[in-house]
């Protein structure tokens, strides 16, 4: 494997951003929004500055949603409080994505808030 200095690699900020819009393919397909950008963090992650950072953080963020869906599936026999989990994880996973593209797309770092770190 190859090292390569930071100085080669080159800056892309509207890959990192259609990397972060990209998770939206969840409404859509149901499952491209965790398949899209793991395919573009595992192709790119070498050649764009930054793409390695961002793309952990989609990635962990993707596996934290699914797994709190998951989890959100049984508790709808308790009481309905799933069904609230659900809602707030639909809009949270929708909100987010947005957000940290507007954010990339001025310099700034990804932030995604209690986000489980699978990938570091």
């Amino acid at each position: 494997m190859e090292v390569m200095n930071q100085s080669q690699l080159r800056s892309d900020n509207q890959l990192l951003v259609i990397t972060h819009l990209s998770q939206l393919l969840t409404y859509i397909t149901g499952f491209g929004g965790l398949m899209v950008p793991l395919i573009i963090w595992l192709t790119q992650k070498d050649k764009v500055q930054g793409m390695d950072v961002h793309g952990k953080a989609i990635v962990n963020f993707q596996l934290t949603i699914l797994l709190l869906s998951i989890l959100s599936i049984p508790a709808i026999l308790l009481l309905g409080l799933g069904i609230l989990a659900l809602i707030f994880i639909g809009i949270v996973a929708f909100v987010l994505p947005i957000v940290n593209a507007i954010k990339v797309n001025n310099g700034e770092a990804p932030s995604y808030f209690m986000t489980i770190r699978f990938i570091n």
